[in-house]
C-alpha cells in the first residue's frame, strides 16, 4: 500500500522540491527515467506530466520520495491545455488537430485536398503576444489529404490564461461569428468547454478550402497555328495543368486572330457546359493580338489586365454572368400547360440565380516557361475566390520566377 497524504503544495509558481505524497495535481519540472534491468530503460514520465494520484506508487517504486515541480495557479494553464485550446480557435474548415499534444506542440492537418488559406493579419496579431505562436505553410498554398499545414504552442510550460484567453479571441474573431450553430457572441472562457472537442467555425486562421473540379473549355489563338504555320505547344501544358487539378477539358479550338471567330468558339464552349474559359495567346498590344476584345465582346464584366508576376505579366481574368434555374420544390408529374415546364407542377415557382464563368487569358509565356502566373491563380478560382486588381497587383511581392534550370515549383519563393 502506499502511504498518501491529503495536503497540497504550496500555492507559488517555480521549481520547488516537495514530497512525492504531495505531488498531485502538479507539473514535473524534469523527466524521470526508469530502469528495469534487462527489461527497460526509458523515460516513465515526462517533463510537463500532470502527476496522478494513481503515478504516486510507481514514483516511489522509483525511488522518488521528492520531486521537482511546477505548481500552477488558478489563473495559470499546462503547455497542453494551452495547445488544445489555441488550435480549437485557430481551425476553420478543412483542417484538423493532428494526435495529442508533444511537449505543449500540436499540428494542424488538412482534412481533404484543396488551397490554404491564411489569415495572414490575424495570424500576425496571435503571434505578437509573445507566449503563444502559431506557424504555419504559405498563404494559396495547394495541399494535400493529411499534410500538415501549421502548428501551435504555448512557449512556456506553464502560460497565463489570459494571454491564452486573448489568442483565442483574436483566432476566433477572424471567422466573424462565434461556435458553430450559436447566434450569441463568442464565449472566450477556456473553462467552457473542452478544447479536444469544440467544432470549428467557418473560416478561422488557417482553413483548407475545396477546389471545385472544373470544366474547362480552352481557345487557343494565333494565325501561326492556327494556319499550321508552326506547331502548337499550348494545349498539350493547359491540359496537363488542369488535369493536376482534377479538372476535364470539355472542348479545345484552335482560332486565328480574328475576334468573331474567336467570340463564337467561346459561346460553342459555354454552350457546351464550360464553366471555365481559357484562351491563350492574343494577349500582347500588337494589333493582331486581338483575343482580349473578343472576350469583352462577349459579355464579360470584371475585365482585369495586366498582373504583378513574371513570367505572366499580360495576364487577364474576367467574368461572364450567367442566370441558371435552381430547381422546382418540388418536381411532379410531367406537365405542359399554360407555359409551365414540362416535368414541373403547375403551382411551382422556378428559382433562378446567377452565376459566373471565369475567363483566363494567358500570354505567350506560358508555352515557354513550366510555371507562370496561371499556376498562382488558377488553385484560387477554383476555390472560389474572385480575383481582380488588388490580387493581381499583390503578386509583386514574391512574383518574380528564378527561372531555375530545374524548376521545383511550388517548393520555391514564386508567388510566396
Amino acid at each position: 500500500m502506499c502511504d498518501i497524504q491529503d495536503t497540497h503544495a504550496k500555492d507559488s509558481l517555480g521549481v520547488k522540491a516537495i514530497p512525492v505524497t504531495e505531488a498531485v495535481g502538479t507539473v514535473l519540472a524534469h523527466d524521470i527515467t526508469e530502469i528495469r534491468p534487462g527489461e527497460f530503460k526509458g523515460r516513465a514520465f515526462k517533463k510537463g506530466h500532470v502527476v496522478r494520484q494513481e503515478d504516486v506508487c510507481h514514483l516511489q517504486r522509483l525511488g522518488k520520495e521528492h520531486l521537482f515541480v511546477l505548481h500552477m495557479d488558478d489563473d495559470e494553464m499546462h503547455e497542453d491545455d494551452a495547445a488544445f485550446a489555441l488550435a480549437r480557435a485557430l481551425m476553420g474548415h478543412g483542417v484538423s488537430m493532428q494526435g495529442e499534444p508533444r511537449e505543449g506542440k500540436i499540428n494542424i492537418v488538412a482534412d481533404r485536398d484543396g488551397l490554404l488559406r491564411i489569415n495572414k493579419e490575424a495570424l500576425l496579431r496571435f503571434n505578437m503576444l509573445g507566449e503563444v505562436m502559431c506557424a504555419t505553410l504559405h498563404n494559396n498554398t495547394v495541399v494535400k489529404k493529411d499534410q500538415i499545414v501549421g502548428g501551435t504552442r504555448a512557449i512556456p510550460l506553464v502560460v497565463k490564461k489570459k494571454i491564452v484567453e486573448e489568442a483565442v479571441r483574436i483566432a476566433e474573431g477572424s471567422r466573424g461569428q462565434g461556435v458553430k450553430g450559436s447566434s450569441e457572441k463568442t464565449n472566450h472562457s477556456l473553462e467552457s468547454s473542452n478544447p479536444r472537442t469544440l467544432e470549428s467555425s467557418q473560416g478561422g486562421v488557417i482553413e483548407v478550402k475545396e477546389l471545385r473540379k472544373p470544366r474547362v473549355g480552352v481557345i487557343i489563338t494565333g494565325n501561326e497555328v492556327y494556319y499550321g504555320r508552326i506547331a502548337d505547344a499550348f494545349a498539350p501544358i493547359i491540359t496537363n495543368k488542369v488535369k493536376e487539378l482534377d479538372g476535364e477539358i470539355i472542348g479545345l479550338y484552335y482560332a486565328p486572330d480574328d475576334e468573331l471567330y474567336i467570340e463564337a468558339r467561346l459561346k460553342e464552349l459555354i454552350n457546351a457546359g464550360a464553366d471555365l474559359l481559357i484562351t491563350t495567346g492574343g494577349m500582347s498590344v500588337d494589333p493582331d493580338d486581338v483575343t482580349r476584345f473578343a472576350i469583352r465582346n462577349l459579355g464579360a464584366e470584371d475585365i482585369t489586365y495586366g498582373s504583378a508576376a513574371l513570367p505572366g505579366a499580360m495576364f487577364l481574368v474576367a467574368y461572364l454572368y450567367r442566370m441558371q434555374d435552381t430547381g422546382c420544390n418540388p418536381p411532379l408529374s410531367p406537365l405542359s400547360k399554360g407555359g409551365i415546364k414540362e416535368g414541373y407542377h403547375e403551382s411551382c415557382i422556378m428559382h433562378r440565380e446567377s452565376f459566373a464563368i471565369p475567363v483566363l487569358g494567358i500570354p505567350a509565356c506560358g508555352m515557354y516557361h513550366k510555371t507562370t502566373v496561371l499556376d498562382l491563380i488558377l488553385p484560387r478560382v477554383l476555390a472560389g475566390e474572385t480575383i481582380g486588381r488588388r490580387e493581381l497587383a499583390e503578386l509583386g511581392h514574391g512574383g518574380l520566377c528564378l527561372n531555375c534550370k530545374e524548376c521545383r515549383y511550388p517548393v520555391c519563393p514564386f508567388g510566396k
